[in-house]
């Protein structure tokens, strides 16, 4: 199966806007701060922003209000082209717990993050249609450790669904990665060695012990 340029996808619906001197509205589901920096950077020069941060994902509960906080940290900080606003769905683990159920096991980059994935991708849409706006996407496949091909076939089956446009989206591309390290590092901003999950944790915490225990 032929890989697709997503890239270079977006690249040509951002062209299209331009072209019509338009600015239209997008739902950016949001990771973590050091995920968004290079995303917001970029994309506030086209669209106008609303950052959605939905992570039931995440453990424990002080990760995640250290995540919220940063990421409204740079929000607020960052010059943006275009207005760049803030909305959280708020913390239920047991909604991740739920999604994930059966495929604990799996190991990182397999079902289980595909559902995490898709819980999170779903809910982005269903607010992305309740707003009225043009596009959602998620910053998740800037991560080398993310599947954006998943990513973006989730994300436009779920728009089909919900009738809200997917933006396709690819962020690694350019550099993009490089320069998330770079702006966390200007911004000093908090950046976390898991994924997000207790499974991730877990899994980062053993190989953490390997590494010591080889030394």
């Amino acid at each position: 199966m032929q890989k697709v340029n997503y890239q270079k996808k977006l690249e040509g619906i951002i062209k299209k806007h331009e072209e019509k001197g338009e600015v239209p509205t997008l739902l950016l589901h949001s990771c973590c701060a050091p995920c968004s920096s290079y995303v917001l950077e970029y994309l506030s020069q086209y669209f106008k922003i609303t950052v959605f941060y939905y992570n039931p994902n995440i453990y424990p509960r002080e990760e995640y209000d250290k995540r919220v906080a940063e990421l409204q940290r740079l929000i607020a900080q960052m010059p943006m082209k275009n207005p760049v606003t803030f909305v959280e769905r708020g913390y239920d683990e047991g909604e991740f717990f739920q999604a994930v159920k059966g495929f604990e096991n799996i190991p990182e980059g397999g079902e289980r993050c595909f559902r995490c994935y898709r819980l999170r991708l779903e809910r982005t849409a269903q607010l992305a249609k309740e707003l009225g706006v043009d596009y959602f996407t998620t910053t998740l496949s800037i991560s080398p450790y993310k599947n954006a091909q998943k990513l973006n076939e989730i994300s436009e089956k779920l728009g089909e669904i919900y009738d809200v446009k997917a933006l396709p989206a690819d962020f690694k591309k350019r550099e993009g990665y490089k320069r998330s390290i770079q702006l966390s590092s200007e911004y000093g901003l908090y950046r976390q060695d898991y994924c997000g999950c207790i499974f991730s944790k877990r899994e980062r915490e053993r190989l953490n012990t390997i590494t010591t225990k080889s030394e």
